[in-house]
């Protein structure tokens, strides 16, 4: 069942196309990533789905609800982590929880202090002592204790350390086991590979590959170190080797993973004495996607 449902969304600025057909599916109990660089529309979609801007065309369905007309229903079962946290400088952090908890109205008060601890967070300092990474820490408590359906997370680990980075990456995981679900975007590409079921990558502002990290490492490619009794011949003539690199160990390559079979098959005949491989990763299928494209001054 799909808690999340964006159909075909458009948005334009004047004359500039920020968002141009894009599709999102958010299942009940699922991580979707959401990854691209600065200026693909990631956060131009994210306003759309919570209904701070209006599509100029498609269509979003939040809970079966429409993302503009049903903005304030939506929004009771929505918990929303933007990248930058702007607080009121007078109020503490605890003030602000328990503030975001009365605007909710479903916040529990014991996850709430759970949260607090394991986050490493004080709440009696006023908000204009915080630095980005505190400020990061109130809005994902705030969250992370609401009693949401949906998360929608738009770099939220953005000023956190490596530790505070993985309390939060069990708080998603804590929040998936219950089944809600969790649209995350980030440019942490280990996090989306660790955390998401799903992936969309977008690129000036459109959806250009989604799916599940399983389905989309075919497009990624494998990295093979290998090591032979005899020179290996002709290997950039292999079709789907790259990168052939000459090192004091053995030979470096790339390989296509849907060629993988054919390499190796090539490589025994010269007595293969070690060979390591390394699995393909997003950041692989990330850069492959945008190596070429070096575009400026588009929607964020």
């Amino acid at each position: 069942m799909a808690v999340l449902q964006a159909s075909g969304i458009t948005k334009k600025f004047g004359k500039f196309t920020a968002l141009d057909g894009v599709d999102i599916e958010v299942k009940e109990g699922e991580v979707y990533g959401f990854i691209g660089p600065n200026g693909a529309g990631k956060s131009t979609t994210i306003r759309v789905l919570l209904g701070i801007l209006k599509a100029t065309g498609g269509e979003v369905k939040i809970f079966g609800m429409d993302a503009w007309k049903d903005a304030v229903e939506i929004h009771k079962r929505v918990a929303y982590v933007p990248g930058d946290v702007n607080l009121w400088p007078n109020l503490t952090g605890g003030e602000v929880i328990d503030l975001f908890a009365k605007l909710h109205g479903n916040s529990n008060k014991s996850r709430r202090e759970e949260l607090i601890r394991k986050f490493d967070f004080d709440p009696t300092k006023k908000c204009r002592s915080y630095s980005k990474g505190n400020r990061q820490k109130v809005a994902l408590v705030a969250a992370f204790s609401s009693d949401a359906d949906l998360f929608i997370l738009d770099e939220p680990t953005s000023g956190l350390d490596p530790l505070m980075e993985r309390v939060f990456q069990e708080c998603v995981m804590k929040a998936k086991r219950e089944g809600k679900s969790i649209l995350l975007s980030s440019h942490i590409l280990s996090e989306v590979e660790r955390l998401c079921d799903t992936v969309g990558i977008i690129r000036e502002g459109k959806i250009i590959e989604t799916g599940t990290l399983a389905e989309l490492r075919h497009l990624t490619r494998t990295s093979l170190l290998v090591e032979t009794k005899q020179p290996i011949s002709q290997l950039e003539q292999i079709q789907g080797v790259h990168d052939i690199e000459n090192l004091q160990q053995g030979i470096s390559l790339q390989v296509d993973t849907e060629k993988l079979g054919d390499v190796i098959t090539y490589l025994s005949q010269f007595d293969i004495v070690k060979l390591e491989s390394a699995p393909p990763k997003l950041e692989d299928l990330f850069m492959r996607h945008y190596k070429t494209s070096n575009r400026g001054g588009g929607a964020r």
